[in-house]
């Protein structure tokens, strides 16, 4: 079976809305777009924490997927993100989208939970979410997230999506690799541990 890993930005109280610009998602009149860049810097390896999708299918939810679909395919040829996100096969959790623009873009119907059960049965790479954190609750409620890469930014929001919920699903997590960036980004793994019912 396959894994499913999860990746996000989040701020130190657990924001992980619109990290990346302004005009990512502005549900909740979320005015705080874009606070991650001023932490960014050279030793940060995104491709260690899945960010950039490679050698992974990507599985995103619809507001996801649309600031991708707007972004990636219109990057240079040689830019190495785009080059991986453009390439990878995804699968978009969406009760409102019915065609997908991106290529590789399959739209998952039905029952999401299920559509998840099926596809980690598949073979094939581990499958990877990006952001997404609607879908990351859903799925986490479901006891399907088999890892988490956590990158919490020195920064408090105070509100905004968070990466868990109060219907999130009681349960241990170990932490397998942590590193603080030069800015002060703690970059942490986790993997699920025990399972509670």
């Amino acid at each position: 079976m396959r894994k499913l890993i999860t990746s996000a930005f989040v701020s130190l109280d657990g924001i992980m809305q619109a990290p990346g610009g302004p005009e990512e998602d502005h549900t909740g009149k979320f005015s705080f777009g874009g606070w991650m860049f001023n932490y960014m810097d050279e030793s940060m390896d995104i491709s260690a924490s899945g960010f950039d999708g490679k050698n992974r299918e990507l599985v995103l939810g619809r507001r996801t997927y649309e600031i991708f679909e707007a972004y990636w395919p219109y990057q240079p040829d040689d830019h190495p993100v785009a080059i991986t996100l453009n390439a990878a096969k995804k699968y978009v959790a969406s009760r409102t989208l019915t065609k997908l623009h991106w290529n590789n873009s399959t739209l998952l119907r039905g029952n999401v939970v299920s559509a998840i059960i099926a596809l980690k049965d598949q073979p094939g790479p581990d499958l990877q979410m990006i952001g997404s954190s609607n879908l990351i609750q859903t799925l986490q409620a479901a006891s399907l997230i088999d890892e988490y890469n956590v990158w919490m930014f020195p920064v408090v929001l105070g509100r905004g999506k968070r990466l868990f919920s109060e219907t999130a699903k009681s349960s241990s997590l170990r932490l397998v690799r942590s590193q603080i960036s030069a800015t002060g980004v703690v970059m942490s793994t986790y993997v699920v541990s025990v399972r509670k019912r």
